[in-house]
């Protein structure tokens, strides 16, 4: 008889430990689910970019650049077009948070935070994101330089008595391109450099690499708005 009874009893005890068990790793998945975004905000369009030049992309992604208050400069810091007039000078002064002076070459910064916009440096110019997230995209002017070379068959003796000539030009075009928010890398905006990005989301990646090369080539930018659905950007609470 007591042993039926203790038999019962041994049985709610296991049978409770359990449940607190079950609770207990279904509490941890919770936390561990959220911890990517714990003490972070996500971005959004309305997001709160703090205004500053980015020394480096480290700067860019934790939304913590070189505030304009600590940038010596001649532009007025009230002037609408402060960074876009700072960016023309060679070189940039600012002052660190222990009051120490540094200089960076503007060519070497990442790039620039103003009215909420993120500016990057590239092919010798600022140019604005426009779609900001884990993969962003923006356009940038390219510059291609073209030289010719004109053997002597082509010239007439008299006026070219070297036998030869070269030529050079240069021709700009506008791009688009992408942007790695995880590794700060630029691609161009082909099929190429999408599949590569989207390897990030298996399942979105997948769906996309069994389209045909048209579709694919169609449906590169609804990708992308896709990912960054799915993958949404967060900035650290600062």
């Amino acid at each position: 008889m007591l042993l039926g009874w203790f038999k019962i009893i041994y049985s709610i005890i296991m049978q409770y430990i359990y449940s607190l068990l079950v609770l207990g790793l279904l509490f941890n998945s919770l936390l561990f689910g959220q911890g990517d975004s714990a003490g972070y905000v996500r971005y959004t369009p309305e997001f709160n970019l703090k205004e500053g030049i980015y020394a480096n992309f480290h700067q860019a992604m934790n939304n913590s650049p070189i505030p304009k208050s600590r940038i010596i400069s001649t532009v007025a810091y009230d002037d609408q077009y402060f960074f876009t007039r700072l960016m023309q000078s060679k070189k940039i002064y600012y002052y660190d948070s222990f009051g120490v002076k540094h200089e960076i070459q503007t060519k070497k910064i990442w790039g620039y935070s103003n009215n909420k916009s993120m500016y990057v440096n590239i092919n010798n110019g600022f140019y604005r994101i426009n779609i900001v997230g884990h993969i962003c995209h923006f356009v940038a002017n390219h510059t291609s330089y073209n030289n010719n070379y004109y053997p002597n068959s082509f010239y007439d003796y008299r006026y070219y008595p070297y036998g030869s000539r070269s030529s050079s030009y240069s021709t700009t075009e506008m791009r688009q391109y992408l942007l790695d928010f995880k590794t700060g890398s630029i691609l161009d905006y082909n099929v190429s450099s999408v599949e590569v990005l989207l390897m990030q989301d298996p399942e979105l990646h997948d769906e996309y690499i069994s389209l045909k090369n048209k579709k694919k080539k169609q449906l590169k930018f609804l990708y992308i708005r896709r990912f960054n659905e799915r993958n949404p950007l967060y900035f650290p609470v600062k």
